[in-house]
């Protein structure tokens, strides 16, 4: 297998499934001084356009966002659904379930991933103010360990249901 042009933008993202996404942030802001914390319900109607395996299906996840320098780490609380987070919990626990790798043509590094044989396995569409932003999540995990997001950032972003700490 040949290196997937995509992967030369490196890794912009480290993301975490957490049992408990209260107390993750909490403990990351006072152990690790990372934060402030952007806290966003991924379910519908935040995200209009989903699937899983290549079906359209319904889940939901709480996700916190913030940065350690210039990484973006997402803390993820999967609430429902049938997901990559259910599996990863399943198999493995709690802790780092995958990377993410920002694009700025999600249609071509899908097709990519899936001309080498690399499967779309769950994504998300639509999550922009302006119905933009898109992820998905590839089947990397038997040759590297774990799962690749592709990344394509919406211009801007919606309103934060919170913020923790207030004021930061």
């Amino acid at each position: 297998m040949e290196k997937l042009p995509f992967l030369n933008n490196g890794v912009g993202q480290i993301a975490f499934v957490v049992e408990d996404l209260d107390r993750a942030v909490v403990n990351y802001h006072k152990i690790f001084g990372i934060g402030p914390w952007h806290f966003y319900t991924y379910g519908k109607p935040f995200v209009p356009r989903m699937t899983r395996k290549g079906k359209p299906t319904d889940y939901a996840m709480r996700v916190a966002l913030s940065y350690f320098g210039t990484m973006r780490i997402e803390l993820i609380e999967q609430i429902k659904g049938d997901t990559v987070y259910t599996d990863f919990i399943r198999d493995h626990g709690y802790g780092i379930q995958h990377l993410g790798v920002l694009v700025e043509d999600m249609s071509t590094a899908i097709r990519q991933s899936e001309d080498a044989g690399i499967p779309m396995i769950m994504d998300g569409a639509g999550f922009g103010p302006d119905d933009d932003g898109h992820y998905a999540y590839l089947d990397t995990e038997k040759y590297i360990g774990t799962t690749i997001e592709l990344i394509q950032r919406p211009k801007g972003r919606k309103q934060p249901e919170k913020i923790y700490p207030e004021g930061e």
